[in-house]
């Protein structure tokens, strides 16, 4: 009886540890920064991405109005590489806690 006791003190000790460890790592998703839109809550790298994606747009419509769409080739590279770049600055400039 003895045996079984400390078993079943040492699986639920065991499990007890996971939980704990499970539950201290999700702590740092509590004050996640967030932006209320609409009253919806969206995160700062969500409203980050989206103005990456309106700035590569802009700039690809100047581009080809003005005939220097040349200058973003190859496309596939280029373009997520703006947008990404358009993000971070984004980032930086507006969203520095």
């Amino acid at each position: 009886m003895q045996k079984l006791a400390t078993k079943y003190i040492k699986f639920h000790s065991e499990k007890a540890i996971g939980l704990v460890v499970i539950i201290l790592s999700l702590t740092g998703c509590s004050c996640a920064p967030s932006i209320v839109l609409f009253g919806a809550s969206f995160p700062d790298w969500l409203i980050c991405s989206g103005i990456g994606v309106i700035a590569m747009t802009l700039m690809h419509t100047m581009l080809r109005k003005g005939e220097h769409q040349c200058w973003l080739e190859p496309a596939v590279i280029v373009y997520p590489c703006v947008t990404a770049l358009s993000a971070m600055l984004t980032w930086l400039l507006f969203f520095t806690h």
